[in-house]
């Protein structure tokens, strides 16, 4: 069994509010648990206005599939993002 971690540091130039940017992410986490089945949640910089810390994480048979889920949630996350801008992306892979 392989777990599949993935941290996502988002800036959003043009939020000037909270309400504003958990509107955005909070919209974004909705959309990419829908879609790609994934677990995904807030996990950093919850009081910044304009950075978002994104966890996504997937338990998967294999590493392979591990490793592609979590690229296409990345790559979702860019599609998706409204604005916002991906600044920083680290993954892990654990195999138990």
């Amino acid at each position: 069994m392989t777990v599949g971690v993935m941290r996502v540091m988002l800036h959003l130039p043009e939020s000037s509010s909270l309400k504003y940017k958990r509107q955005v992410v909070s919209g974004l986490l909705r959309k990419i648990r829908q879609e790609l089945k994934v677990a995904a949640a807030e996990v950093g910089e919850l009081d910044r206005w304009q950075l978002a810390e994104l966890g996504i994480t997937c338990v998967s048979g294999e590493s392979r599939h591990a490793d592609e889920m979590l690229a296409k949630a990345l790559s979702f996350v860019e599609r998706h993002a409204d604005g916002a801008q991906v600044t920083d992306v680290r993954t892990e892979l654990v195999r138990l």
